[in-house]
């Protein structure tokens, strides 16, 4: 689960990282209290302030998501404009008005949790306030990387001195001018954001930018302020973590998500402008299937992972699911037949067709249990054809999309 912005902000402010003064108002709010209410939290937060956009997706700025105000009445319409926006799909359904900061530099700091080493990751480039996977494409020589052992010989572990001190060095070297009396204050920042990712079941715990602004009531006249933030939780820590209830109950969601949920599918909106559904058991399987697929230009709309011992009549309820979405013109179905039989996988999809719910080109591949007794009963049913590879099956998406561009809709 991924946090939005205030929530984040809220989980930093609470483990002690250092965040500027908020306000976060729902449309609802507004509604029912009236520009009152924005005019209330400029009081609190004082002029110029930031209006954000609340949504789950990046680029608001460029979007017109992010405004800046001077006063009562340039709040009041940036908040208007933007409660409603739609950015990429994501309707704006709550704003965060804060303080707009002095900034003098902006770094990125995060703690994510490293597949390879098994352990959380802290991730730190001088560079802050931009995309960083881009930086760490266009100058990886900026992105550091350091792992944390979660456990030590003494079985303290977590984060040590010598971590602070390896992107304090980095600091330095880049800007001379910044006192090194920071590292304190780093060092403090990165400990709070290390026990808020492993208190919290986070696989990323991320600061972009961490930036240091100037503020005439700390030492040296500035301090370090974590101006965004984002947060991804384990989906199945959630439970576990009560604060995260009445959040997780009031985000919006979409209505074939709460429909595949019933039948333990889990259906997943990707690409908005995409036309391609994909179907199949693994979240690696579906993963392979999205990079493969965009690498061709075509896009993928939604996925629904299966899960594994699918019967025949769950891949029919399946097929009707994830078609549903009129805007969805093709499925790939991708099966490594184990648990999940092909022939069962094959049985539903023929269930699908004979109940009139299989009105879409569909691109089928399956290895593995029963994949002859698969193919038998998938041949000669209409629009649905067998690909023998992942490789294969993309090449006959794109020939698929290609032909529909063509027709006269």
């Amino acid at each position: 689960m991924d946090l939005m912005e205030y929530k984040a902000k809220e989980l930093f402010e609470s483990g002690g990282v250092p965040v500027q003064s908020f306000v976060h108002i729902t449309a609802r709010e507004l509604e029912e209290k009236g520009d009152g209410i924005l005019i209330e939290a400029a009081r609190r937060i004082g002029y110029p302030a930031v209006v954000k956009a609340q949504v789950m997706t990046g680029g608001r700025g460029k979007a017109g998501g992010i405004r800046f105000a001077e006063n009562d009445g340039e709040l009041v319409k940036c908040a208007h404009d933007i409660i409603g926006m739609d950015i990429k799909g994501h309707k704006v359904r709550s704003i965060m008005i804060v303080g707009k900061a002095e900034v003098m530099r902006e770094f990125y700091l995060s703690v994510m949790l490293d597949r390879i080493t098994k352990c959380p990751m802290i991730i730190f480039s001088p560079s802050g306030g931009v995309d960083i996977e881009e930086t760490a494409k266009s100058t990886p020589e900026n992105i550091l990387k350091t792992p944390v052992m979660p456990l030590s010989a003494d079985m303290k572990g977590g984060v040590a001195p010598y971590h602070t001190s390896y992107i304090a060095g980095k600091i330095s070297e880049r800007y001379p001018d910044i006192p090194k009396t920071f590292q304190k204050e780093l060092g403090d920042i990165l400990n709070a954001l290390y026990g808020l990712f492993i208190k919290n079941d986070c696989m990323l715990c991320e600061i972009n930018p961490l930036a240091l602004c100037k503020d005439e009531s700390a030492e040296n006249g500035m301090r370090l302020i974590a101006l965004d933030g984002k947060v991804s939780i384990d989906d199945s820590a959630v439970k576990r973590q009560a604060w995260l209830a009445d959040y997780a109950s009031s985000m919006p969601r979409h209505p074939l998500t709460k429909e595949a949920e019933l039948f333990n599918f889990l259906y997943i909106p990707c690409d908005g402008n995409g036309d391609i559904a994909v179907m199949s058991n693994g979240s690696g399987m579906l993963m392979s299937c999205i990079d493969m697929i965009t690498r061709e230009h075509i896009y993928v709309r939604a996925v629904l992972d299966l899960g594994g011992g699918a019967t025949a009549e769950r891949i029919k309820e399946a097929v009707r699911i994830i078609l549903s979405d009129e805007d969805t013109h093709f499925l790939f179905i991708n099966i490594f037949g184990g648990i999940t039989r092909c022939d069962e996988v094959a049985g539903g999809i023929k269930l699908a067709y004979e109940s009139g719910r299989l009105t879409k080109p569909v691109i089928i591949r399956f290895e593995g249990t029963n994949k002859a007794k698969g193919l038998d009963i998938i041949s000669g049913i209409p629009g649905v054809a067998y690909a023998d590879g992942l490789i294969e099956g993309v090449a006959k998406l794109k020939e698929e999309a290609a032909s529909y561009e063509h027709i006269d809709r």
